[in-house]
């Protein structure tokens, strides 16, 4: 296997499993305009842009995936798309000995909840209770690092927090689509666990991109965890002004209900909120920051948000509705005022 490159303007070749979600679309923007070559292997589902190569391929079988890129030259892989254990053993087989780097999107809700510390850094104890999502992403992480341990396999782990982008309105049920800034609009009400004080942090998706790019063919990263978040942390009630300000909507119907009232009447929520948006949520990124120097998030909430709103209104016909935010504000918010009748 190849040393990583040094020169970090070398041009490689980066294969994403996935390539068009909310956080890898403009990381393969941004190494295409870096002049890398991004090729997105997918199912086929969804249109690939032109700037990229496409392969299609069922990432879970894996004679299907060596069949598809067995005419494929790459140097990295991110995988933005792996959940379970049996789905990186596929992985594991058709990259090892073929990759420089192998770089696995984990999530920041591997953290153990209620924090331990804060600000949270990489060592902070690991371990969700109320999140079988973080749970798997954990065991996937440990599986990778064995990987790296006993057989070399060239792993980096990435932790994305609360991301957001033109298409994604941050808040606490499903950040997705237009839908809870219509609420907003039409005079629906939306709800905020307790009084909505927890500190929080939104990290605009080209911000995550930038610091993600930093790690590609980093030799140094091998190995190595890294959360890569905004050092702004706002509480939940200012990041609702802020999205109320950027709609414009001055008196925003929002009803504050007891955290332990929704995830008694609403258990599935559980795994989003004391699992992860209502606890505090504050990161040290002195560890992404010394690995790629230079790397701050530029984008405060504020102006990502209003952004996201413009946009949006700009594009009705790219924007989609959520019908998870229409259905738990409604459902909430009713058992709520039914319960303090």
């Amino acid at each position: 296997m190849k040393d990583l490159p040094d020169d970090e303007k070398e041009q490689m070749r980066i294969l994403l499993i996935g390539g068009t979600g909310n956080i890898s679309g403009d990381f393969a923007e941004l190494m295409h305009r870096l002049g890398h070559q991004v090729i997105i292997l997918s199912r086929g589902n969804n249109p690939v842009p032109s700037q990229f190569t496409a392969v299609t391929a069922d990432r879970k079988n894996a004679e299907a995936m060596k069949d598809a890129l067995k005419n494929v030259e790459f140097d990295i892989v991110v995988n933005f798309l792996g959940y379970f254990v049996p789905e990186l053993e596929i992985d594991f087989e058709v990259f090892r000995n073929r990759v420089r780097q192998y770089i696995f999107i984990s999530t920041a809700m591997v953290y153990a909840k209620p924090h331990r510390q804060l600000p949270i850094t990489e060592n902070a104890p690991v371990g969700n209770k109320y999140s079988d999502y973080a749970q798997n992403k954990e065991k996937c992480e440990n599986w990778l690092m064995e990987r790296f341990r006993k057989d070399n396999f060239p792993v980096t782990i990435v932790r994305p927090s609360h991301t957001y982008s033109r298409l994604w309105i941050p808040n606490p049920i499903s950040s997705a689509g237009y839908t809870f800034v219509a609420r907003l609009e039409q005079g629906k009400p939306v709800y905020i666990h307790d009084e909505g004080k927890n500190p929080w942090t939104l990290t605009a998706t080209t911000d995550f991109a930038a610091g993600l790019a930093g790690l590609v063919g980093n030799g140094k990263a091998l190995g190595e965890a890294f959360h890569i978040t905004s050092d702004e942390a706002l509480p939940w009630y200012r990041i609702y002004e802020e999205i109320s300000s950027a709609a414009g909507v001055k008196s925003p119907n929002i009803v504050k209900i007891p955290l332990e009232f929704i995830c008694g009447n609403f258990p599935e929520l559980t795994c989003w909120l004391k699992g992860d948006k209502a606890e505090p949520a504050v990161f040290d990124n002195s560890k992404i920051k010394r690995f790629v120097p230079g790397f701050t998030c530029g984008k405060p909430a504020s102006r990502g948000i209003r952004e996201s709103v413009e946009w949006m209104r700009a594009h009705p016909e790219d924007r989609k509705d959520n019908p998870k935010v229409d259905n738990y504000c409604d459902r909430v918010v009713k058992a709520w005022r039914e319960s303090v009748l």
